[in-house]
């Protein structure tokens, strides 16, 4: 990527699955982040003229066989550095510290005690709480020269310094880019305006600019196709591509047989009628279904219909004239869970029908706007390009649509009842004036029946799942806790409207260990 503003700050990416939510943390402060791959050479990063540069955490242990690996002459440019976790053991091994398995491993939240409040920690308290995620741990801090500055009941060196006055080297054994360590935020700042001395000046509308340039160099005078479906993703992905391009962009609208009530009609709607784009619906819903007949894993289900998808947009194509590009929504996080980190390190959670399950013979060249940020800053994007509110702040659809609400097979009979069971949900969330507080909420079909009365007669429904939480990131995320009578209201509504359904349960994991969508 070449760099446009005059101040960055890059991030080493060695495989963590928050390695970008520091990127995000950065950008939320003002300063342009962006994710580098973790054996960068330090004239590279010196040709970007950084104000800082960060070594993200990672899975693997510093000292097992190809665990990637930095170049250590990015430690004498004189540029300050902070390292978290791995990035930080990696560092101490640099320097001539010993990393090994620790007696006691760290998971989750863990008190930490200041023992230097100086620059990293100087609006930090004494005593604070951090979010840790690792089993090794640093000694020999002398040999290396380093000072301990913080620690935790079983890790001696949960923050440390350089000593030596030619390396400005900062690390941190626990992730402060996570909000489960409440005075992360504080941290960062301090090493971005204290020690880097960033004046905070980047913007989205800079990114608009900057994104909207890139996709003008890369298409040329050649058409592109973008994937629409109505969600803020692709909806801000065809306002920045028509930005960019106007009239070289024809949107594609595929009618799955897997979207919400109503969905395709209100597409139809809003970008033909309202934004006078080229817009195509493709009717496939029956193929879509036929492909998922019988079919249980999720994983299966997401693989389907990636092939059915770009299937679909080759015969939309074949009607647009020189049209090699295709244009989707895709957003980090679909990326790092798909496995697709720049250090080719992170573990793959589930696949995402427009990153992981594409057919090799795609055909077209991809064009992903999206591709480096986060929902909230794509909604604040969308902001900035002038899209309207309602789409801005419409909750998540996931690219597979209710195939992976419905959890088993995926018939035309459980797509209508959970149909029917989210929009009660969502009726009743917008009705109680909690729509815009809540990051996304949704109902799932699971693949159980329970016994139930009704009349007093026996019933053996089905069980509907109700998920609702909040989030700045989606990365991690917390349960809502919604009003008692909002839950018990869509409750009745739904076992007494939805025939087939005799139970509903409410979903209160967070995200981790588990993640937003079931499957």
């Amino acid at each position: 990527m070449n760099v446009t503003h005059d101040e960055v700050v890059p991030i080493l990416d060695f495989g963590s699955q928050t390695a970008q939510l520091i990127a995000r943390r950065v950008r939320d402060a003002g300063v342009f982040s962006l994710l580098v791959a973790p054996d960068i050479s330090a004239q590279r990063l010196a040709d970007m003229k950084p104000k800082g540069i960060i070594l993200s955490g990672g899975p693997a242990s510093v000292y097992d066989p190809g665990a990637p690996r930095c170049d250590p002459r990015i430690f004498d440019l004189g540029i300050p550095v902070l390292g978290i976790c791995y990035g930080m053991q990696l560092a101490a091994q640099v320097f001539g510290a010993t990393v090994k398995r620790a007696q006691h491993r760290e998971f989750g939240r863990a008190a930490l005690h200041l023992a230097d409040r100086a620059d990293l920690f100087h609006a930090v308290p004494d005593k604070t709480t951090v979010w840790m995620s690792h089993g090794d741990q640093v000694t020999d801090l002398e040999e290396a020269s380093l000072s301990a500055t913080a620690s935790t009941p079983t890790c001696p060196f949960a923050a440390v310094r350089s000593t030596n006055p030619r390396r400005r080297f900062w690390g941190v054994q626990f992730h402060p880019e996570l909000t489960h360590t409440p005075h992360g935020p504080d941290m960062l700042r301090a090493f971005l305006f204290e020690i880097c001395g960033c004046a905070g000046t980047w913007k989205m509308a800079d990114y608009a600019e900057h994104a909207a340039g890139a996709i003008r160099r890369k298409v040329g005078n050649a058409h592109v196709i973008c994937g629409l479906s109505g969600g803020v993703d692709s909806s801000v992905t065809a306002a920045l591509i028509h930005k960019a391009i106007a009239d070289q962009l024809t949107c594609v609208f595929v009618d799955t047989g897997l979207l919400r009530k109503s969905e395709r009609e209100l597409v139809e709607s809003t970008f033909r009628d309202h934004f006078r784009l080229d817009l195509r619906v493709i009717d496939a819903g029956a193929d879509f279904l036929a492909d998922l007949a019988g079919v249980v894993d999720p994983q299966e289900k997401r693989r389907r219909i990636g092939h059915r998808f770009i299937d679909a947009f080759r015969k939309a194509a074949a009607s647009i004239p020189d049209a090699p590009f295709l244009a989707q929504g895709t957003l980090y996080p679909d990326v790092i869970e798909s496995g697709h980190g720049y250090a080719g390190q992170s573990a793959g959670i589930k696949l995402h029908h427009n990153v992981g399950g594409l057919p090799k013979d795609l055909g077209f060249d991809l064009v992903e706007p999206l591709r480096e940020l986060f929902k909230d800053e794509v909604r604040r994007l969308g902001q900035v390009l002038g899209l309207p509110e309602h789409l801005v702040w419409r909750h998540p659809f996931p690219g597979p649509g209710l195939a992976v609400r419905v959890l088993g097979e995926v018939t035309r009979e459980r797509l209508a009842i959970l149909r029917d069971c989210d929009e009660i949900f969502l009726e009743e969330i917008v009705s109680h004036g909690l729509y815009r507080a809540i990051s996304q909420a949704f109902a799932v079909l699971l693949p159980v029946q329970s016994v139930g009365v009704m009349g007093d007669e026996r019933t053996y429904d089905a069980v509907i799942a109700l998920r609702a939480v909040e989030t700045d990131d989606f990365m991690s995320a917390d349960w809502c806790r919604l009003p008692h009578a909002l839950l018990d209201t869509v409750s009745r509504r739904i076992i007494n409207e939805v025939r087939g359904v005799n139970r509903v349960v409410y979903d209160v994991s967070s995200k981790p260990p588990a993640t937003i969508e079931w499957e």
